[in-house]
């Protein structure tokens, strides 16, 4: 009787052990539970064990069995130091990339912004059990890049308080913890997942206003010449937006981030330019974006152009024709003049993306400089192109060519310039550590066109407008490229090599085998 039950308590641990096992691999929720059987199995096991300690004996008094038991211990021993292996690999992580486009690696917009981290990041994942494992593979690079990220997954149909206390209501859902800080999105692309982080590491929304009253872009505009699409954008960059009417304001609120002028068609009156130039002062950040006339009787901007000439930014009275034969590739001609490289400067860097402008003009560095300031140049055309300066015959259909002596000037053709200078009285002022030190900065691009909805399909233009407005605010480290696409992982051969391969893989290897073969019989006769 007492054998049996002792034999019962062997067969009972063994599958509680090999139970553990199982729930380990297929259900990780129920780690708790698979522990305390597989502990409770192991005991079991034990006591089966000890219950046997003279049918062990007796086995091994044998000298079979003392030739068996070391050949045990070798096994052991090997397992041994797989085992040890196993866990010196699991606490010397190393990952490799070998994908073409560095498809599962972060950014490093993202590293940036892991490497500044000072203190503990806690991402609360709120969705559903089976859902977990698509969230580890987009998580796990974080937690990878810095030891500051900690990641927590949480059902939420079976913690509904939890879910409750941090107000989620969609599955999908990711909180930041950060400082005491609060942030959350319910996105999981890299894109929207370091821009809600930092987010909650600087602790605010920059408000981006919009002037209107002069015939500029609107946000709210859905058409294709409207903003609507580059305004969602922004929002998604954590940035707010708003419409400034300075003849009604008079001046430019507090709060305002960046202000941007988008495509005017008539001159800013004088008092307004005064309320930008008091706002420039103070540390202000201003984007001009100043399409040539879309007619020929159309006034000039002359209010407008004196301001970017003050900040040493010479706009040209001339509309910008690229002959390259680019724009074919996006199915423009020649009045949409295409950038696909670009000077070294902060906006730009690590910025390689095809952008086009549709009816652009020219912005160019004044030589030496204007009190003290000196632009950059930072989108520049192909050597194809030119600025062309008879616009009342471009204007009206007319064949135009370069001609020097008209004062065409040949490619490639700034049309992008950006400026920035300290304020005054802001080295007395002691910014404090996540705040950057005051500076103005002026960007001002000779087209509006290139982030309007019909634009935005182009490769490049709208990441090109989000670095502006980021350069502007001053928040470089949202400046990179965003999602890196599928490399193409496709074997391209001419018909040469695909026959060359067909014999080598029907004929040559299997012939080689077999020829092995026989030779080997051949030698054993």
């Amino acid at each position: 009787m007492l054998k049996r039950l002792l034999s019962a308590i062997g067969w009972l641990g063994t599958v509680l052990v090999f139970g553990a096992v199982a729930v380990r691999l297929t259900r990780p929720q129920w780690d708790q539970a698979a522990y305390w059987a597989a502990l409770a199995g192991l005991v079991l096991v034990v006591i089966y064990l000890l219950s046997q300690w003279r049918e062990f004996a007796r086995l091994f008094s044998r000298k079979q069995a003392r030739y068996g038991g070391l050949a045990g211990l070798s096994i052991l021993a090997v397992l041994g130091i797989l085992v040890l292996v196993n866990y010196i690999a699991v606490k010397q992580d190393h990952r490799w990339d070998l994908t073409v486009n560095k498809e599962f690696s972060l950014s490093p917009q993202t590293e940036q912004v892991l490497n500044k981290l000072d203190a503990p990041l806690q991402m609360l994942v709120f969705t559903q059990e089976p859902q977990f494992q698509q969230f580890h593979d987009r998580l796990d690079p974080y937690t990878y890049a810095s030891k500051q990220v900690s990641v927590q997954y949480i059902d939420a149909d079976k913690q509904p308080l939890l879910t409750k206390k941090y107000g989620v209501e969609a599955y999908g859902t990711i909180v930041f913890l950060y400082k005491g800080r609060t942030a959350r999105t319910t996105s999981s692309t890299e894109q929207d997942l370091t821009n809600t982080l930092l987010k909650v590491i600087t602790g605010r929304k920059p408000k981006i206003y919009f002037t209107s009253g002069h015939g500029e872009k609107e946000t709210a505009d859905t058409g294709r010449s409207g903003y609507s699409g580059i305004e969602a954008a922004m929002s998604k960059e954590n940035e707010t937006t708003a419409k400034l009417v300075l003849a009604q304001q008079g001046s430019v609120p507090a709060d305002a981030t960046v202000v941007v002028v988008a495509g005017p068609t008539t001159d800013f009156f004088p008092q307004e330019i005064d309320a930008l130039k008091q706002y420039l002062a103070r540390g202000g950040k201003l984007l001009m974006l100043l399409d040539p006339p879309a007619k020929v009787d159309n006034p000039p901007l002359t209010n407008l152009l004196a301001l970017a000439h003050e900040w040493d930014m010479q706009v040209g009275d001339d509309v910008v024709v690229d002959v390259s034969g680019m724009g074919r590739l996006i199915g423009t001609d020649a009045s949409v003049p295409v950038a696909a490289s670009y000077p070294s400067n902060p906006i730009t860097e690590h910025f390689n993306l095809l952008t086009a402008f549709p009816l652009a003009r020219s912005v160019a560095p004044i030589t030496g400089g204007i009190d003290g300031h000196f632009a950059q140049s930072f989108i520049q055309t192909s050597p194809q192109s030119w600025a062309e300066t008879d616009i009342k015959d471009l204007l009206n259909g007319g064949q135009v060519k370069f001609n020097a002596d008209q004062g065409d000037k040949r490619g490639p053709v700034s049309i992008a310039c950006e400026v920035s200078a300290p304020v005054a009285g802001a080295d007395k002022a002691t910014p404090g550590a996540d705040t950057p030190k005051p500076e103005t900065r002026v960007v001002v691009v000779g087209d509006s066109d290139f982030a309007s909805n019909a634009a935005l399909g182009i490769q490049g233009n709208r990441d090109l407008f989000l670095n502006m407005v980021d350069w502007l605010s001053q928040q470089e480290d949202l400046i990179s490229i965003r999602p890196r696409p599928a490399g193409d992982r496709r074997v391209t051969m001419t018909a040469a090599q695909q026959v060359n391969v067909t014999w080598i893989v029907l004929l040559l290897v299997p012939g080689v085998i077999f020829g092995t073969g026989v030779y080997t019989w051949w030698r054993r006769r």
